[in-house]
């Protein structure tokens, strides 16, 4: 089976690792990849965009790939999977149509209050002004949302009103036609990332992100500075009641629209002190972090479960089997990150880190002249598992502690939170 993984980061690095591992692949293309898919058995990084659509299309064709994995949200919302359908092409992401569900948050906010899927109320608005008027009747804390993709960093969590206020303004200065403002959930954050293959929904094991720079989770938010999964806050029964009252309703919701979805539905949920559960957001694919995180623990090999997805037999497939024990994975970052940041800096230290029993995705990476050099604001994710949290995170740190780069940055408290 030949495979294309789309994405160049720590999230499609973790898709190639956990794809090749299965004896049923015997090719994997990373279009582009980065310096740790380049090391990769079985795979190749082919030099192609994740943004240009018909390149990609053209190699996939002309490769006879049997199964294109999309891994960033770009591709996705610009059609990928429609012209690669239109082709004959079997692909594991959903159609602009469903892509919608990241792109932009006030269509996701209607379909779910259509649903009857819970969520934070809020309204959406074209202009500042009323906008501010809006968080004003609130009050604060409140929550101001970007109404399309900013990779991550599009939500503020306003702590006072001024903070509301410059929020609003920059963002419509940063030029997006529209904003949503909405109450602020407290509690605990939770990721579930589940497969959809269009009338049934898998959820995958609750992972947790830590979305800000700082320890304790202070200071701006990023893409995710480290997650660890099974999250102690979602144990079985609560996911079986998110799978009831949330996943499913969103998959019926979306095929009632016509809406053939056929990837990952990833729900960002609050669960409050009194386990009431709510929808912050959803992504419409696999999460950075999470992903880290999550698939070194599934022992079900990966192909075989996105194939029935893409075929809509996800029904007929036997329950996910999965690895004992805790995964954690903390993020590696370029100093300044999430601001500006520089490039091109020697990673040292990845075998030392390696024989620490851990396992590096990279992320911002790119392979030079037989160096790894760094390529981005998140340069690596390193994973381990454990056969408890304790054990996971002890074993992560030693890993992470063999690198060494200029400027490196991580937190040293992943995971710290669940103990």
């Amino acid at each position: 089976m030949k495979v294309a993984v789309i994405g160049s980061g720590g999230r499609e690095h973790t898709l190639a690792w956990s794809l090749v591992r299965s004896p049923e692949v015997s090719h994997c293309y990373c279009l582009p990849g980065n310096g740790g898919t380049a090391g990769l058995p079985k795979t190749v990084n082919v030099a192609i965009a994740v943004d240009q659509l018909g390149e990609i299309c053209e190699f996939c064709q002309t490769e006879k790939i049997d199964l294109v994995v999309v891994g960033p949200e770009l591709p996705l919302t610009l059609g990928l999977t429609d012209q690669l359908q239109a082709l004959g092409i079997k692909v594991f992401g959903p159609t602009k149509a469903g892509a919608e569900l990241e792109a932009s948050k006030s269509w996701t906010k209607q379909l779910l209050v259509e649903a009857g899927v819970p969520t934070a109320f809020g309204e959406t608005f074209t202009n500042p002004e009323p906008a501010q008027a809006y968080a004003t009747k609130m009050g604060a804390p409140i929550v101001v949302k970007a109404d399309g993709l900013a990779a991550g960093k599009g939500v503020i969590v306003a702590q006072t009103l001024a903070e509301a206020t410059t929020a609003i303004a920059e963002l419509f200065d940063q030029g997006f036609a529209k904003i949503v403002v909405e109450e602020f959930l407290p509690g605990e954050e939770v990721s579930v990332l589940a497969l959809c293959d269009g009338k049934t929904v898998i959820p995958l094991l609750p992972a947790q992100d830590h979305k800000r720079i700082g320890e304790g989770d202070q200071g701006l938010n990023t893409g995710g500075m480290g997650a660890y999964c099974p999250a102690p806050i979602a144990p079985p029964a609560v996911i079986d009641q998110v799978q009831k009252q949330i996943l499913q309703p969103t998959a019926n919701a979306l095929a009632k629209r016509g809406i053939d979805y056929r990837g990952v539905l990833y729900a960002g949920l609050m669960v409050s002190s009194t386990g009431e559960i709510k929808v912050l957001e959803y992504n419409c694919r696999f999460g950075d972090p999470e992903t880290q995180a999550v698939l070194p623990l599934l022992a079900t090999p990966l192909e075989k479960v996105l194939m029935a997805c893409v075929d809509q037999t996800l029904g007929q497939l036997e329950p996910l089997q999965w690895h004992a024990g805790s995964a954690v994975c903390v993020v590696v970052a370029a100093g300044g990150y999430p601001g500006s940041y520089r490039k091109g800096d020697e990673i040292g230290g990845l075998a030392e880190a390696k024989a620490q029993d851990v396992t590096v995705f990279h992320a911002g990476t790119e392979l030079k002249e037989g160096k790894v050099l760094t390529n981005g604001g998140r340069v690596l994710g390193v994973t381990a598992l454990g056969e408890d949290l304790s054990t996971a995170i002890a074993t992560v740190y030693r890993g992470v502690e063999q690198i060494t780069f200029d400027g490196m940055y991580y937190r040293r408290d992943i995971g710290h939170k669940a103990l």
